[in-house]
Order: C-alpha cells, then sequence, then structure tokens
C-alpha cells in the first residue's frame, strides 16, 4: 500500500478512528498500531512480513539480554550476533545477486568463464530502512544511550510503525520508542500542522516528482539520441524528482505520524539551497546521514587524527552510504563522487561553516551565497546523472554528451515540450514556497496572522493537486532501496 492511493484513503481513517478510540488503554493503542502497519505492509506482499517480525523479535530479546549480561566480553559478542542477523538478512536479500553477478564479471574480464546464475530473490520493500532502526536500538542499548524496554507492544510499534516504515525517517529508539510508552491525548493544532505538511508533501510527491518523472525517464532512455540541452534538462528533472518524490514521502510520514500524536525527526532541511557540500549533507536524508556518522563515522574515528586518516572515513562512508542505496556500481560512483565534493572542504575546514539558513532574516541572498548556492547545486545535479543511470557507461556517456555539445536526433513532442515548460514552472513554484519558508519546518508552514489568507494558499495547493497532479499511484522512489 502507497500513500498515494486510494487504498490508503481508506486505511488512514478507519486506524485514526480505532486508535483515538482506544485513547484510554495504551497497550491496545500499540497492538492496533502494529496490526494496522503489517496490513500497511502486507498489502504489498504479506511474506515479507516474516522479516520484519524476525527482526523485531530479535533485538528486542539482544537488547535485554545486552542489559543483563554481566560482562563487557559477553555484551559485545550479543552485540555482534545482532549486528551480524541484520545485515546478514539485508545483505542476503539486497546483495546477493550482485556479488555473484560481480564476481563472475571479475574472472571474465582474466579470461576464466564461470556459469552464470542468480537467485530469484526479491527486495523487500523497506528493508534498509527497518533494519538500521532495529539495529541502532541494540547498539544504544550496548552504549547505554537508552534502557532495553520489556514493553513487546510499544517495540514492535516502534519498528513497524506504518507512515515511516517503508521509507523513513529512519528513526531512534531514544526518540521514538519512548512516544509509545506515554498515554496519549489528541491534539487538535499537532493534527492540523500534520494536514498542512502531509498536503505539501503530496503536493511535491504528486505534482512535482510524479510530472518530473516523466521527462526524466524519457531523456535517461533516449540520452544516445538526445542533444546536449535536453541532457541538461533531464537531469534537472530527475534532480528534482528524487527530492520531491523523497522529502514528499517524509513529509506525508510526518504529518500523518501527527494524526496520532507522535512526532518524527525532520529528514530533509531545504537541502537546494545550500552553499557547499557539506552543507547539502547536514540537510539531506538527515536520518540516515546521521546514522552514518553517528554508528560508522565516529567509531572509525571521524575527524580526529591525521588529514590521511580523515580522508580515509569520508570516502568510507560516503561509498558506504552510496552502496546502501542499491545493489549497483552507480551508487558506488555516487558515493564517490560526493566524497571527492567533501574533502576540499574538509581539508578547508569548512565544513563547518555554513551552519545557519541562508540569508536568514532577509528576502534575498547575497551574490556570494547565490554563486554559493548556484555551484554546490550544479555540483549534486551532476551526482545525480551517476545515480540515476543504468550503469556506469551510461553514466560517462551522459555526461560526455552534455559536454559535447551533442546535437542529438531525438526530439520531443510539441505537446510534451509544451507541458515540460509548465512542469518547469510548477517546480519554480515549488522552489518559491520553500524559500519563503526556508527558516521553516516545510513549505507549507505558514504563519501568516490571516486565516483567510491560509485557507486560500491551501485550496491553491489542493487545486494544482487536482489539475496538474498524476493519479497513477507512481511508488515512490527510495521504496527500491
Amino acid at each position: 500500500m502507497i500513500f498515494n492511493s486510494f487504498e490508503f484513503l481508506l486505511f488512514l481513517p478507519i486506524v485514526f478512528v480505532l486508535f483515538w478510540f482506544a485513547k484510554k488503554h495504551l497497550t491496545i493503542q500499540n497492538w492496533l498500531l502494529v496490526a494496522a502497519s503489517y496490513f500497511f505492509y502486507g498489502w504489498w506482499d504479506w511474506k515479507f512480513l516474516a522479516l520484519i517480525i524476525i527482526s523485531s523479535t530479535l533485538d528486542y530479546c539482544l537488547g535485554l539480554a545486552i542489559d543483563s549480561a554481566t560482562s563487557k566480553r559477553k555484551q559485545k559478542w550479543l552485540l555482534g550476533v545482532s549486528i551480524a542477523a541484520n545485515l546478514g538478512i539485508l545483505g542476503f536479500f539486497k546483495y546477493f545477486n550482485f556479488f555473484i553477478d560481480s564476481f563472475i564479471t571479475a574472472f571474465s574480464s582474466v579470461g576464466i568463464e564461470m556459469n552464470e546464475w542468480s537467485l530469484n530473490i526479491i527486495l523487500p520493500v523497506g528493508i534498509s530502512f527497518y533494519t538500521f532502526q532495529t539495529l541502532s536500538y541494540t547498539i544504544d542499548v550496548y552504549r547505554k544511550k537508552i534502557r532495553p524496554t520489556k514493553d513487546v507492544a510499544a517495540f514492535f510499534a516502534f519498528v513497524s510503525f506504518f507512515p515511516q516504515l517503508v521509507a523513513g525517517p529512519i528513526e531512534r529508539a531514544t526518540n521514538l520508542l519512548p512516544q509509545f510508552q506515554k498515554t496519549k491525548s489528541f491534539n487538535y493544532a499537532q493534527a492540523v500542522d500534520g494536514a498542512r505538511q502531509a498536503l505539501w508533501g503530496f503536493f511535491k510527491k504528486i505534482v512535482i516528482a510524479d510530472n518530473c518523472a516523466y521527462y526524466a525517464n524519457e531523456v535517461f532512455a533516449n540520452s544516445a539520441d538526445a542533444s546536449s540541452i535536453y541532457l541538461v534538462f533531464g537531469a534537472l528533472m530527475f534532480t528534482f524528482q528524487i527530492y520531491c518524490d523523497f522529502s514528499g514521502y517524509s513529509d506525508i510520514a510526518i504529518g500523518i505520524s501527527k494524526f496520532f500524536g507522535f512526532n518524527l525527526k525532520r529528514n530533509f532541511a531545504f537541502p537546494y539551497f545550500s552553499r557547499d557540500i557539506a552543507e547539502f549533507w547536514r540537510r539531506w536524508h538527515i536520518s540516515l546521514s546521521t546514522w552514518f556518522r553517528d554508528y560508522l563515522y565516529i567509531p572509525l574515528g571521524g575527524s580526529k587524527g591525521s588529514k590521511l586518516f580523515v580522508i580515509r572515513n569520508v570516502f568510507i562512508i560516503f561509498v558506504v552510504s552510496g552502496f546502501w542505496h542499491g545493489a549497483n556500481w552507480t551508487f558506488v560512483a555516487w558515493g564517490f563522487l560526493n566524497a571527492l565534493y567533501f574533502i576540499p572542504v574538509l581539508l578547508l575546514n569548512r565544513n563547518r561553516s555554513n551552519l545557519d539558513v541562508v540569508a536568514k532574516n532577509k528576502l534575498l541572498p547575497s551574490f556570494k551565497e547565490f554563486f554559493q548556492m548556484t555551484t554546490t547545486f550544479l555540483l549534486v545535479v551532476l551526482a545525480w546523472i551517476f545515480f540515476r543511470a543504468d550503469s556506469i557507461s551510461h553514466a560517462g556517456d551522459y555526461l560526455i554528451s552534455i559536454f559535447s555539445f551533442q546535437a542529438g536526433s531525438y526530439k520531443f513532442m510539441a505537446f510534451d515540450l509544451y507541458k515540460g515548460i509548465l512542469v518547469s514552472g510548477l517546480v519554480v513554484l515549488m522552489l518559491f514556497f520553500e524559500w519563503v519558508f526556508r527558516e521553516r519546518e516545510f513549505g507549507l508552514e505558514i504563519a501568516h496572522k490571516s486565516a483567510l489568507f491560509r485557507r486560500i494558499v491551501y485550496a491553491i495547493v489542493i487545486l494544482l493537486i487536482a489539475f496538474f497532479g498524476r493519479f497513477a499511484k507512481e511508488e515512490f522512489i527510495y521504496f527500491q532501496f
């Protein structure tokens, strides 16, 4: 089941009513959310519910065992079991065929032919997200940042909470788990704020991302015959597609969670207004970036030690982040390229220079800020080409064609070109909203005193969704990760 489907529009109000009907019974509420989340996930493929149940049961038991272990050695051993089991399951379903194919290709390149074989392994939706979520729980228990819970219902609800189950944000137990252990009262203001954020998320997904996807797919599929201008247009369309698709999902997830009294962590903070690549990564997919920082980068030594040591850590963190996204060398190349972007900023000790909102309390950025934002944005666009391409060679050919000013033979139909201009205008409108509200949590968090003004803006957004939205139940990009 996906957010932008008729089934979900029926599912959500039913769960909402049942949840608040049982507001005096916390355990019943939690079990209700577990059942609803399993139904939500099982709508896609019920067989993979077993993986969520296994992961939840394993880390629930290991959390208690780590806490009660009498020696540090035993605690480390139990934590190792959690890490090995979670990453083993993730690795098998996500990377088994990738490693087999790469192994065969490597031998073939030196003249040793091997029989090609692979298993028909289906990648379970959201496995990368809930695996990291449960894994962070056992690590935090081991580090004594949180006491393990004995409340089975609360823990299973924490792992499977349906708004963020399949594409994040990746929550920490320190933030989300305690919220399942406290009795809630319905907060009208919080629910209204959630509705605004969810509305903005639907606008970004259905109007911007899904319309941009049409052109991105067309150009990348015909890149060999497309002119340089079309290739640039296609790269820009994917740049806004992936942002609005993923941040749109996060806005919907965070907004819906507020209906039930839960506060999820922010996952995007207007990353395309960043002034350098370090700021971009503080603002893009925040829950994953901070996960790798806290559980990989810092344990590796972080920014301590020699510059060479720090550079090594940076490359590890970015390459692993790229590999997390999928079993394709294009993702590794994307991570490697972002590491190359990051190194000069690090060596110049400017990786913590832009911590505040750009042009704070100002209408427009300075010329310097505008130049920095434009440069950073273009670097990000180039990197997204590797992320979207089918292969490394496809990405290379795409870039060569752009910078060789290829004339190309592929042409959009006149109707497609007209609609492309319209979609570009909608992208500009989205960016305008996000620039105006860049000091707030999301692009529709209007604080204007006039209720009439706010309602007019909301009505305009709803009309834009109705007239320009694509209602073909397009899946979110990050479902494949």
